[in-house]
């Protein structure tokens, strides 16, 4: 099976995102003295990205004719959300508390989710602009 080597999330605004980027990676385990950043003007993008040795995650700014556009999970081509894999609910339970006090939208608190099974165990947030994110553990 291939693995992830990188994720790149478009924001729609960039003085948003970083700083709330910047304190949420580290709470992920990405350390910010890998985080690098690049503005490309030939293809109109300003991107930060979190390096780590297992996967990058990358911040992307939104092409300028698409800087009014809202952020919808449900729209095609759109990241509906993304799950982090914990190594037990204990983690999911602190980190729960670590991204609640960066100020993310905590959409359900942790819980056991019967709909994706009986030992599945995540928490929802969003970030600033509404992007949807996961900290799940399930024991199959």
């Amino acid at each position: 099976m291939l693995s992830i080597d990188h994720i790149q999330v478009t924001v729609k605004d960039m003085s948003i995102a970083e700083p709330f980027y910047d304190k949420l990676m580290p709470i992920l385990g990405f350390d910010l003295e890998k985080k690098v950043s690049a503005v490309i003007e030939e293809h109109d993008l300003y991107v930060v990205e979190y390096l780590s040795p297992q996967y990058d995650f990358g911040i992307c700014s939104p092409r300028t004719a698409f800087t009014d556009n809202t952020i919808h999970r449900r729209k095609p081509g759109a990241l509906h959300h993304l799950a982090f894999r914990a190594k037990s609910r204990t983690e999911v339970d602190e980190l729960y508390l670590k991204i609640k006090d960066i100020g993310a939208e905590i959409v359900h608190a942790p819980r056991i989710f019967p709909e994706h099974g009986e030992n599945y165990y995540a928490l929802f947030f969003k970030d600033p602009e509404g992007i949807k994110y996961e900290i799940v553990y399930n024991s199959i």
